[in-house]
């Protein structure tokens, strides 16, 4: 397929998958991809993503067909039908988990792992065939800067993140001649409802402002001192779904303040 048709990110007749679509990242790319026309399946274990996708559904700009369906990737052989037709695949969802190694729970760590990188494989196993035979395909997988530095407590998130690195290398090494590009976003802190209920939660034991909180804890080791939006991430993946991007695979996109620079 000629990808010199500009650098609008046209999208009609593409189906895309977005797992942990219920809100946060996930939803807003989503709405970024159905307004590029895209038909957008938001996959997510919170029966939210049913009333998301109504909502998305229901704004008017939106060119592609939203959908919902309620999918625990920890079950995979679930994860794997998500892939199947799928011409975009965002690999989103995923947790956080606290504690040191030797407290961390060995069943946590397991499913951590299963959905934030065995499943991410099994979709994108089931994605690709389809792809290779139209010569075209994105997977963007929404790493984080914990997919390229370490942080204690974080034991899980990070061996997953640094695994879904490693699996999106490899399939842009193994889909450049198919058409087929996968990039990697690595957000620092987003204002997700997960990072803002842990600001309140530091806010009230610490008994200081929510803004000394996002500073002094959160953003302590980044230069750029507010919280990645959402829809920043959504627009950079929107980019490396469009057609300026055919020459861009196997790359990590920090997004994180300036955190990584130092």
């Amino acid at each position: 397929m000629d990808d010199r048709s500009g650098d609008a990110p046209g999208l009609a007749g593409k189906r895309a998958v977005v797992t942990g679509a219920a809100s946060g990242i996930g939803a807003a790319v989503a709405r970024e991809l159905a307004g590029a026309d895209a038909d957008v399946l938001l996959a997510d274990r919170d029966e939210s993503v049913r009333a998301t996708a109504d909502d998305l559904a229901a704004a008017g700009h939106l060119g592609g067909r939203v959908e919902a369906r309620v999918t625990d990737l920890a079950d995979l052989d679930a994860a794997a039908e998500l892939g199947e037709g799928a011409d975009i695949v965002i690999n989103n969802a995923g947790w956080q988990h606290v504690s040191p190694v030797h407290r961390f729970p060995p069943e946590m760590f397991g499913e951590m792992l299963r959905v934030m990188v065995e499943a991410p494989f099994r979709i994108a196993r089931a994605a690709l065939p389809a792809m290779y035979a139209a010569e075209w395909g994105r997977i963007v997988n929404i790493s984080s800067v914990h997919g390229l530095r370490a942080s204690p407590y974080k034991s899980a998130y990070v061996t997953a993140k640094h695994g879904l690195e490693g699996l999106s290398k490899t399939i842009a090494v193994e889909g450049a001649t198919h058409g087929v590009t996968s990039n990697c976003i690595c957000p620092g802190f987003v204002r997700t409802p997960l990072v803002q209920r842990q600001i309140a939660e530091q806010a009230e034991l610490h008994r200081v402002a929510e803004s000394q909180v996002i500073e002094d804890v959160l953003l302590e080791r980044t230069p750029v001192k507010r919280l990645v939006e959402p829809a920043e991430v959504a627009r950079l993946a929107l980019w490396l779904c469009g057609p300026g991007s055919a020459s861009v695979t196997g790359s990590s996109f920090p997004m994180d303040g300036g955190w990584t620079a130092h």
